[in-house]
């Protein structure tokens, strides 16, 4: 504790002599100050950060902006203190650290702003500052735990000066932070919802102009959108989702995984079927659904070794897949060969093909030829969960939930190789059980067994939130 305060000290009082934006040049100590920087950012290589922050510290207190060019010095100080931060062992010193590191955070947002640390132009400063905060937003909420006021601050201030420039770190802290608050009225629905557009409008314009993290900012914002998931509906209206789901249906007209999706979640969202958007969209699914039968059906003639399978699913030939699979499966004789076969087929005509019944039955063969095997419970689990919106009514998707759960239930008791999955998804799906309400209007008590119905016709055991 005593060394790091006066590791503190040395550097505030440094700084308060030579300023927080100085650099080496035209320094007496210039040489010694390049020596210890090369040597610091040396050990930071090795992951020293021990023998890293004794030389940075040396030069950061008299030159923090290095050769007064660049922020390296700045960030590495960050680094430095948050792996003091998490290896403090009293709460003093996890203190002290935390405010060292915000503080340098602090300056370089003041050396930015100022033009110290050259920068070329104002979009450059901007776009410079919404990157340390967007860093400052992503330590305080992961690595500090800050209150959800000053991370929130720090958010906004990130897209204030950065725009669609933002980094996508700063998604999940910003969505969980709003939907925390919203749903304990400490966030106002509109603010909600136009931080919800700003984060999309920053993801969507990186994903389709910055092809080297496309990819990062998709998967960010898939988990992001899952988050504010839980409150969209409280947010938004019909209008809102046919806006944001209707650019995606005009730029993939014909894909029939498109189309499925956006007719169920608008469905969802309370959009009728009289709706024009609507009505386009089943048009759509009716001329795609016309033309995968006559596909399928011609790629059905198709007689090929069973290697071949694999090769055409990645064509996207699932319906020939399918075929070869059979073929794999009549001529297999190892039964735990044969389970992964049927299993294979059993994924493409759930996922791809969308055959629930079929994919079932081809599901519980494999179960049977490689026992103690809880993938095909998952799949099956899947399927019920998938389909479960479609089931009838309110009652009924909630029936076909405890199916979904009883599925996972048991692919966890008899396989630890997917019990974490198993639990993740029984924990995700609990959350839609139907409640004590539902079964008194039906006259159903909890334990009772009860008829699913719809394509699923399994009875279960009914339990309520």
């Amino acid at each position: 504790m005593k060394k790091l305060l006066f590791l503190l000290f040395v550097s505030s009082y440094a700084l308060a002599s030579f300023g927080q934006c100085a650099s080496w040049e035209g320094s007496a100590n210039k040489d010694e100050l390049e020596n210890y920087h090369v040597i610091y950012r040396q050990f930071m290589k090795n992951q020293n950060y021990a023998g890293a922050f004794e030389n940075w510290n040396k030069v950061f207190a008299i030159a923090p902006s290095a050769d007064g060019k660049r922020d390296i010095q700045y960030m590495d100080g960050i680094e430095l203190y948050k792996d003091k931060f998490t290896k403090a062992t009293s709460e003093a010193d996890k203190e002290a650290a935390k405010k060292a590191a915000l503080a340098i955070y602090d300056q370089l947002v003041n050396c930015v702003s100022s033009k110290a640390i050259p920068c070329d132009g104002e979009d450059c400063v901007n776009k410079k500052l919404a990157f340390v905060y967007g860093r400052k937003a992503f330590d305080m909420f992961y690595t500090f735990n800050m209150p959800y006021d000053e991370n929130m601050e720090a958010i906004n201030k990130a897209i204030e000066f950065g725009g669609n420039d933002n980094e996508y770190i700063i998604f999940a802290p910003a969505a969980s932070i709003s939907v925390y608050q919203f749903q304990n009225k400490l966030m106002e629905k509109a603010k909600v919802a136009d931080l919800y557009k700003k984060l999309n409008e920053i993801a969507d314009h990186q994903i389709n102009n910055n092809a080297n993290l496309s990819a990062y900012y998709t998967q960010a914002k898939e988990n992001m959108n899952g988050t504010f998931a839980t409150i969209e509906d409280q947010i938004f209206d019909c209008e809102y989702f046919k806006e944001k789901f209707q650019p995606e249906f005009e730029s993939d007209p014909d894909n029939p995984t498109v189309l499925k999706k956006l007719i169920l979640t608008l469905k969802e969202k309370g959009c009728g079927e009289d709706d024009e958007f609507m009505m386009q969209l089943n048009s759509q699914w009716s001329k795609y659904a016309a033309q995968e039968n006559e596909r399928i059906q011609s790629e059905y003639e198709a007689n090929n070794p069973a290697y071949v399978a694999k090769k055409l699913y990645e064509e996207g030939k699932f319906g020939e897949a399918i075929e070869k699979y059979d073929e794999a499966i009549s001529g297999e004789n190892d039964p735990q060969k044969k389970a992964l076969l049927l299993f294979g087929k059993a994924s493409i005509q759930f996922r791809k093909l969308g055959q629930y019944g079929a994919a079932r039955a081809t599901a519980y063969e494999a179960a049977k030829l490689k026992p103690n095997w809880g993938r095909p419970y998952m799949l099956i689990g899947d399927m019920y969960g998938k389909t479960a919106g479609s089931c009838g009514d309110s009652w009924t998707q909630r029936l076909a939930i405890i199916a979904a759960i009883d599925k996972y239930a048991y692919a966890r008791s008899i396989d630890g190789e997917v019990a974490g999955e198993a639990s993740g998804r029984i924990g995700t799906y609990s959350r839609s059980l139907p409640d004590q309400e539902m079964g008194f209007m039906r006259g159903v008590k909890e334990g009772q067994s009860a008829s699913v119905g719809c394509w699923i016709g399994e009875s279960v055991r009914v339990r309520y939130k």
